[in-house]
């Protein structure tokens, strides 16, 4: 994968979190401020928990570090998944933000 196909791919990603985001919070009670500074976003939740999503264009990676850990995503021709097996990206944050924010949360993938 070029820099320039994880930039395209990636920016997808990012772009389906914000959208995820506005689509929870017009939805349901969740109230997540969603915060985006270039390839990085932070979502707060109601309780001050954080989830923060990266890209890391040097290794075409996207990070996601949640209160239960730090993981790491590559595309694998279809999806975003973790590199050591724990599942798909929007899945997985979807968990996540589930736990911190103890309201059932579902965010949705992009095509790709």
């Amino acid at each position: 994968m070029t820099d320039s196909e994880f930039m395209d791919l990636s920016e997808r990603v990012l772009a389906g979190v914000e959208a995820s985001c506005d689509r929870i919070n017009d939805d349901t009670q969740a109230d997540i401020d969603n915060q985006r500074t270039g390839g990085m976003i932070t979502l707060v939740f109601a309780n001050r928990s954080q989830i923060v999503i990266n890209l890391q264009k040097p290794l075409h990676e996207i990070w996601l570090a949640a209160k239960c850990g730090g993981f790491h995503y590559q595309f694998d021709g279809k999806q975003w998944m973790d590199t050591k097996g724990q599942g798909e990206f929007f899945e997985s944050l979807s968990r996540y933000a589930s736990e911190q924010s103890g309201v059932a949360l579902a965010f949705s993938a992009p095509s790709f």
